[in-house]
């Protein structure tokens, strides 16, 4: 699409008020962001802050159609600079949301995206307790997808205790061979950022500040039961997650 085109379907969505108009814009908007060109076009005709105006409509359908453009123009490290300003808002999307929803795993999409730079990870800081409950609640679909995004977050030292401290009594449960493939080696990564960080860090003299139902006592204090799974996984079929075993263990 053109620049006039979509400058038309940008100013269509300010315009009105049918949510079937609105969807339909967003979707076609969303299609034409996949292409790099158009992630530019887009932000210099004010698009990212009408699409992102959208996030506040009651409609969940309306959306989710935005969060699904509002995804794919984030590839796009200028429009992230603009688009972090509803990182706050998104997290509130994600909680709000019907459990394993379009909706919340859409906010999930655009947080994945928006955490692969360490720049916007402490406008999430307040969502991790949502984000490991959906771990422990949520579909495949769901897990897969917030797993992502703490994958993103424990790669980063500066959040290392927030994660730690987030309470996810079932962690133990991810760790086991019979468990998704997607979801075991994610969890494993997940596992071994933190612990690799953790050196960093200095946990010793912070650990009375943990619950038992935290994610450093499960992984660390209280470790023996996480030894043990790790130890089965050494024989799993697949030579990713035997890697990751590995890699937790070593470090």
């Amino acid at each position: 699409m053109d620049a006039d085109a979509l400058q038309k379907l940008i100013h269509l969505l300010q315009v009105t008020d049918d949510p079937l108009i609105q969807e339909q814009a967003l979707i076609t908007l969303s299609n034409s962001a996949a292409f790099s060109v158009n992630q530019d076009i887009i932000r210099n005709l004010d698009g990212l802050s009408v699409i992102g105006g959208m996030l506040s409509d009651c409609i969940p359908k309306v959306k989710e159609k935005a969060l699904n453009a509002l995804n794919n123009l984030s590839m796009n490290i200028k429009n992230q600079e603009e688009i972090q300003v509803y990182i706050t808002q998104v997290c509130g999307s994600v909680e709000s949301a019907p459990l394993n929803s379009d909706l919340q795993v859409a906010g999930l999409r655009l947080l994945t995206n928006m955490s692969v730079t360490s720049d916007y990870h402490h406008k999430m800081i307040n969502s991790i307790p949502c984000f490991l409950h959906l771990l422990s609640e949520g579909t495949e679909r769901t897990q897969i997808q917030v797993l992502k995004v703490l994958v993103n977050l424990s790669a980063n030292p500066a959040m290392t205790r927030h994660l730690l401290r987030a309470q996810v009594p079932s962690l133990l449960l991810l760790f086991d061979t019979s468990i998704n493939r997607d979801i075991l080696l994610r969890a494993l990564v997940f596992a071994a950022n933190l612990k690799k960080n953790m050196k960093i860090e200095d946990s010793a003299g912070i650990q009375d500040q943990y619950s038992e139902d935290s994610v450093f006592f499960t992984l660390c204090r209280g470790s023996a039961p996480f030894a043990q799974k790790l130890a089965s996984l050494l024989h799993h079929p697949d030579t990713e997650v035997k890697e990751q075993v590995v890699r937790v263990l070593t470090q």
